[in-house]
């Protein structure tokens, strides 16, 4: 009872955590670019996550590190970026509805690549997010989401590695412990997200004060909302199934709107409406055993 009761909490919690970090991007964008907001992220989580996990390390088996490296790839540094893009041309409450389409994607990476079982509502499912997320992507004029296709397209993408990311802890990484992947994660991202930061030039405009600005909103964005909730996030993992763990993104969408709402006066039309409520319809099958 007490492990079913935890799994819920984590997941309601992360839902709130990561419903918030769409606000924090968009803040964070007003004094730096996609790629140096990408590679902010991952080395304030990199930092937080040394501190607290170092003697992890260790512990991680020399065959364990290619899978490891795999999900530091799909299941953070690909995604931090294509977040960064995207917000910087579409609102968050729409990025967040498009990203519910992760557990359609866990489903489907599992059944092709895991051999997982599926039935009938979980592939009624995954028809009926596709619809909406169509209808997310081609009609949403009021929002500028349809002009700017292609990056409404990279949330799409990022949520397919997070389906990737999810089983490959679940198959693979399940008997670490959840500091230890997330510290093994950020280790192998620390470098390449340190080149990436250095070749944008950013050290030529950090003390600009619009940058320490939103420096402030990327710390938090990193610290909190990505590496202390990925530590989290493993556990859940490991504490349910990947479809369960990644139906965290059912959240997101409430917290992230009603956040959009009140700070930017972000505002749906009545085709993103429906198409919101169709992906959620569609998530919601997916996830029946």
């Amino acid at each position: 009872m007490e492990q079913k009761n935890s799994k819920w909490y984590l997941l309601l919690f992360l839902g709130c955590v990561w419903g918030s970090s769409f606000i924090l991007m968009q803040q964070g964008l007003k004094g730096v670019t996609s790629l140096q907001l990408g590679s902010l992220r991952i080395l304030f989580a990199a930092v937080f996550l040394f501190i607290v996990g170092f003697k992890q390390i260790p512990l991680i088996p020399s065959y364990k590190w290619k899978y490891i490296a795999l999900t530091s790839l799909f299941g953070t540094f690909i995604p931090a970026f294509l977040f960064a893009f995207a917000l910087s041309k579409i609102d968050g409450s729409i990025s967040s509805i498009l990203n519910s389409l992760t557990p359609l994607n866990t489903l489907l990476v599992g059944l092709v690549f895991f051999n997982l079982p599926i039935i009938r509502s979980q592939l009624f499912g995954v028809i009926i997010g596709f619809v909406g997320c169509s209808l997310l992507v081609f009609f949403g004029k009021e929002n500028g989401t349809s002009e700017n296709l292609y990056y409404a397209l990279f949330i799409v993408i990022a949520s397919l590695f997070y389906g990737i990311n999810v089983n490959l802890i679940k198959k693979y990484l399940s008997d670490l412990k959840p500091l230890t992947i997330s510290t093994g994660n950020f280790l192998v991202m620390f470098v390449p997200a340190l080149c990436v930061l250095y070749f944008t030039g950013f050290f030529d405009i950090v003390s600009q004060e619009k940058v320490q600005t939103s420096l402030y909103y990327i710390a938090i964005l990193g610290i909190v909302g990505t590496g202390f909730s990925n530590i989290l996030f493993f556990k859940l993992i490991q504490l349910s199934s990947p479809v369960f763990a990644s139906s965290v993104t059912y959240i997101i969408p409430i917290v992230a709107i009603f956040l959009g709402y009140f700070f930017k006066n972000e505002v749906l039309s009545l085709l993103q409406i429906l198409g919101s409520l169709i992906v959620l319809v569609g998530v919601y099958f997916s996830s029946k055993k």
